[in-house]
């Protein structure tokens, strides 16, 4: 059966799938959720009422929240790159840096965005100093958790560089990563030569005008 990704290009765990789908070249069907796509707001709310993107269906099952849905297709959908390692430990590894990347550097930099669309009962300028505050404890840390590595958990592209890829990429607009974090800087710029990821770049491109604090004149 043809799987079917709800979400949107912009949305940054919209592309954490389908950095998985693309990986592997899975094949599958984008269906984007906004208000050009009625049926497909619809057609995802019922499958998800919680209302949160993105979510993949497979035949009649949905499979929802981003880390779940890329081990999913390994499980249900695998092809000849692994993102989840076969041994234990190795794969405990790589599920913790996706835990980092998402609760540390993803919802640091939410912070700012969501104070500055008044979703949050914060000043804006409030937001931005907090998200400052936790993505520079973020960024110290993989400074030296990513030193000697090309990629998150070692030499193997894992979930764990998915979660990197959107949320370094996003964070670097609210608090870039300059020279005072090397390690961190060249590693972003290696995740944003991988292919899969520099497709969902080039997809979301249009859309950089909607950023809340304004999308900066750099990748």
């Amino acid at each position: 059966m043809t799987l079917a990704l709800y979400g949107h290009p912009f949305s940054s765990y919209t592309q954490k799938a389908l950095i998985a789908l693309y990986e592997n070249a899975t094949p599958f069907e984008f269906r984007e959720i906004g208000p050009d796509h009625p049926d497909h707001i619809g057609a995802w709310l019922e499958k998800w009422p919680i209302g949160k993107f993105p979510m993949l269906l497979d035949g009649d099952t949905p499979v929802v929240e981003a880390s779940i849905i890329v081990e999913y297709l390994q499980l249900k959908h695998p092809g000849p790159v692994r993102l989840i390692p076969e041994d234990p430990m190795a794969a405990l590894d790589v599920r913790f840096m996706d835990r980092f990347f998402d609760l540390h550097v993803m919802d640091a930099m939410q912070v700012a965005v969501a104070s500055k669309l008044g979703q949050i009962p914060m000043k804006s300028e409030d937001g931005l100093e907090l998200a400052h505050t936790r993505l520079r404890k973020a960024y110290d840390w993989l400074e030296g958790a990513l030193a000697g590595k090309t990629w998150a958990c070692g030499e193997v592209y894992s979930m764990a560089d998915t979660a990197a890829s959107m949320s370094l990429f996003y964070a670097d607009w609210v608090l870039e990563i300059t020279e005072d974090w090397p390690v961190l800087r060249a590693y972003r710029q290696r995740l944003l030569k991988r292919p899969s990821f520099a497709r969902c770049v080039e997809e979301a491109r249009y859309f950089r005008p909607f950023f809340p604090l304004g999308a900066p004149d750099r990748d």
